[in-house]
């Protein structure tokens, strides 16, 4: 069975976009979380070889999300999921510890390309 991965985005249709991209490259979907608190909860329970986090989220945000990820297990591999426009965004999660980053909307082949490269280190 493929790697392990926990996709966080509020947007129950973009979680289903990239669970569809990811089990049909061979990786398993092992949980679903809605904000940066799920995020971090299941991160904890599940222990997955990698995350999808969303930036832009309702309670807590993605960027503090990956700074308590990180800071519970700093060998978390997690890729940024921004919409166009969040550079600066996308800059903050990559000092806060986020491995890389994917825009939206999802294309299978940048989606891939991240997951490769992040899990190549």
């Amino acid at each position: 069975m493929g790697q392990s991965v926990l996709v966080c985005d509020d947007a129950a249709f973009m979680r289903l976009m990239l669970k569809n991209i990811l089990e049909q490259h061979g990786y398993r979907v092992v949980g679903e979380a809605v904000n940066g608190n799920d995020a971090i909860n299941k991160y904890k329970q599940l222990k997955p070889d990698l995350v999808t986090m969303d930036i832009t989220m309702p309670d807590m945000n993605g960027i503090e999300a990956v700074k308590a990820i990180r800071a519970f297990d700093s060998k978390a591999k997690i890729i940024m999921c921004s919409a166009m426009g969040q550079q600066v965004m996308v800059v903050e999660a990559i000092q806060a510890g986020a491995s890389d980053f994917i825009v939206k909307p999802f294309h299978a082949d940048q989606v891939m390309e991240a997951l490769r490269k992040v899990m190549s280190f």
